[in-house]
């Protein structure tokens, strides 16, 4: 008589979503006491202008509407490519060419944006994804290599030129600087919201059949269409008038002869590196020795721990014992240093690991809108998206050669690529640490509005 051995597929138990939801509506709820107390400005506020409201809350639905386009497209990754019947090596060559993309055009892209205009270059994002629907929809079999290209300009549009565009737009309209805070932490709470809303609603489209299936496409046409119509008609935007010349002399003394903003660069470009690292390898790490696991149902625990952390970033910033953005970052880069290196040299169940991702992605929330605190402190608004669009290419360039040897060669672990992402964020916590000593004297004065 044979013996059967029953396989059981993890799953997250369903209370940790509730956990997550339920933290961070205290977190929210509790921010406006806590800022009152300290007679702060917050978004919450009934004396807020109505004119910022109306601005931010515009911009907010902006960002979901772009959010939900890079959402929908990350759904279902290899599984998508899988059903055009594409093997391992050709989707590693694939993300070669969107990671080769990226390293060139992140620079390009970023200058042109403080030269012809934030907006043109956000339109051109929705005509990106506009363009990859609709060859998706129509095509029975398109080439993976062109969408890849085009998958990859517009998500390096995403990073930094919706964010440039709030910030030029903000300061034109002479709204309070201070108020550029609840903004930044509302956009890193929206995106990790819209990314968890467009998984719901991709599979939603797909049902049970995942064959040639035009739904998500079709959606995607939609929405590309509503996000320009509504930044060509709901925006305007007066570009710089500074030639390339101009612009050129600038950048080099600004930011290349400002080592504040070396630092501050050099944080940014290793949180991305260790980002990029960590979501292509995290689902090899979960499924490891052939562990059976719903990926898919991980996916929002991560997305909701990162709006947690970002709900601490108006708390630990704006409350009446608020701490200074300098000194949080380091210890939040070594935190992450800390969960990312026992992920890397120290076998964990499954539930430990989607625990250490869990906290992971709740220090990244917090240190995405800390960077962009410190960008609009240090970096000139006229050439923030040259500084984003040039800090973007040494981290692409990093993911690009981790990809090639670990992915193509495969003669480096997924162990030792981590320990690179670890060092980069050690390397990131000196930079902070550095900033605080030498940052002093900011380019703007925070605290002068």
């Amino acid at each position: 008589m044979g013996v059967v051995i029953e396989s059981s597929i993890w799953e997250p138990n369903p209370s940790l979503y509730i956990f997550i939801f339920l933290c961070c509506c205290v977190s929210i709820f509790l921010f406006p006491i806590s800022s009152n107390l300290n007679r702060t400005s917050t978004i919450f506020d009934h004396g807020i202008s109505s004119s910022f409201s109306r601005f931010q809350w515009n911009f907010l639905l902006l960002y979901s509407l772009a959010s939900v386009m890079e959402g929908l497209w990350s759904v279902f990754g290899e599984y998508e490519l899988a059903s055009y019947g594409i093997g391992r090596e050709t989707m590693v060559t694939t993300l070669c060419y969107g990671y080769g993309t990226a390293l060139f055009a992140a620079p390009v892209l970023g200058v042109l944006s403080d030269l012809i205009g934030h907006k043109k270059v956000c339109l051109v994002f929705c005509i990106l994804h506009f363009i990859t629907a609709l060859w998706k929809r129509f095509l029975d079999q398109p080439s993976i290599f062109m969408t890849s290209i085009c998958l990859s300009l517009a998500n390096t549009i995403f990073s930094f030129g919706f964010e440039t565009l709030m910030v030029t737009q903000h300061e034109k309209q002479g709204h309070r600087l201070d108020s550029l805070n609840g903004t930044f932490w509302l956009m890193t709470f929206f995106e990790s919201a819209c990314f968890i809303a467009s998984q719901i609603f991709a599979n939603w489209l797909v049902g049970n059949n995942m064959e040639k299936n035009n739904a998500p496409s079709s959606a995607i046409i939609f929405l590309a269409t509503t996000c320009f119509t509504f930044l060509s008609k709901g925006w305007t935007e007066t570009p710089g008038t500074a030639s390339l010349k101009e612009y050129s002399l600038s950048f080099y003394e600004y930011i290349f002869g400002d080592k504040r903003i070396w630092l501050l660069a050099w944080a940014q470009t290793c949180l991305h590196f260790s980002i990029g690292i960590f979501w292509i390898l995290w689902a090899p790490t979960v499924v490891a020795d052939g562990r059976e696991v719903q990926l898919g149902l991980l996916y929002p625990c991560f997305l909701g721990s990162r709006m947690l952390g970002s709900t601490a970033f108006p708390c630990l910033t704006s409350g009446p014992s608020s701490f200074r953005t300098e000194d949080c970052l380091v210890y939040a880069y070594i935190i992450l240093a800390l969960l990312l290196s026992i992920v890397a040299y120290d076998y964990q169940e499954i539930g430990v690991l989607v625990t250490l991702f869990c906290l992971f992605h709740a220090c990244v929330g917090f240190i995405l809108p800390s960077l962009a605190r410190l960008r609009s402190m240090y970096v000139p608004n006229e050439l923030r998206g040259g500084m984003m669009g040039l800090s973007l290419a040494p981290a692409n360039a990093a993911i690009l050669l981790s990809v090639v040897q670990g992915g193509y060669y495969r003669n480096v672990s997924n162990a030792v690529l981590m320990a690179f992402g670890v060092l980069g964020l050690l390397l990131a916590a000196g930079c902070m640490h550095s900033l605080k000593k030498w940052g002093k004297q900011p380019y703007h004065n925070w605290h002068k509005q």
